[in-house]
């Protein structure tokens, strides 16, 4: 298999485990440089629809034809507020193991050594969106630390009522949900060919990990025929970029 290939076959994997995490809800809202979300969330749309379930509103901030608002984001926190947001995806360049995540920068702020773009309205929408799907598609210490340098969004503000929170952490090498009455996270699966010792070795916050830790499984035929047809057709609009690399290593 060639390398174009086996990059494909992850991203695959990522997008059906995105689309399983998204089981349920009924809007969800992605970013704008989330491809590998939006594409999860169009596959629970597709899926949805083959089994006659109730149909999954999608938004992709600064698309024509995956977002229904016409002031972008502005509408997007007032319909967060109003709770009508059910999923969103947060990312950041740390998350450490309480599930806080760092977009402003590494070191002393404000005297950071790296500069990150900033917050954007992430703090907001972690308060107001139940279901927080923090993606990260790089794990390494560096990124998975102990303690974010900022914290751009806090997972747990006991002095703040809010709804929102992290539900799991997904990344290139495994998947962690979130305990909330714990505080920390859990190790779920491992994507395949990594194992256990892989995950310790480049994760720098500690989490639980029971006995047995399952592979992720990886889509079935059906899936990777839908993701290859229909949602990569669906993704071009929003990711051209990136569906057209995804279509290039077939």
């Amino acid at each position: 298999m060639s390398s174009a290939s086996a990059e494909r076959e992850r991203r695959e994997l990522l997008i059906a485990t995105i689309a399983g995490l998204l089981d349920g809800v009924r809007h969800v809202a992605v970013g704008a440089s989330s491809p590998i979300p939006a594409a999860g969330a169009m596959l629970l749309r597709a899926r949805n629809e083959a089994a006659r379930k109730p149909p999954v509103r999608m938004t992709i901030l600064g698309s024509k034809q995956h977002n229904f608002f016409t002031n972008g984001s502005v509408e997007l926190f007032d319909c967060a507020a109003q709770g009508r947001v059910d999923a969103f995806f947060l990312g950041g360049g740390q998350i450490d193991g309480f599930g806080n995540i760092n977009l402003v920068g590494t070191g002393d702020y404000p005297t950071t050594n790296v500069r990150w773009p900033g917050s954007f309205g992430s703090a907001y929408l972690y308060h107001l969106v139940p279901r927080v799907i923090l993606f990260r598609e790089e794990h390494s210490p560096r990124v998975f630390v102990p303690k974010v340098d900022f914290i751009s969004a806090a997972a747990h503000t006991p002095e703040v009522a809010r709804r929102g929170g992290p539900y799991a952490l997904l990344s290139n090498m495994a998947l962690f949900d979130f305990a909330s009455e714990r505080g920390g996270f859990r190790l779920r699966s491992i994507h395949p060919p990594y194992t256990a010792a892989d995950i310790r070795a480049n994760t720098g916050f500690a989490y639980q990990e029971p006995e047995h830790v399952p592979p992720t499984a990886p889509p079935d035929a059906a899936t990777r025929t839908l993701i290859r047809g229909r949602i990569l057709d669906e993704l071009a609009e929003s990711y051209p970029a990136f569906a057209r690399s995804m279509a290039e290593a077939a």
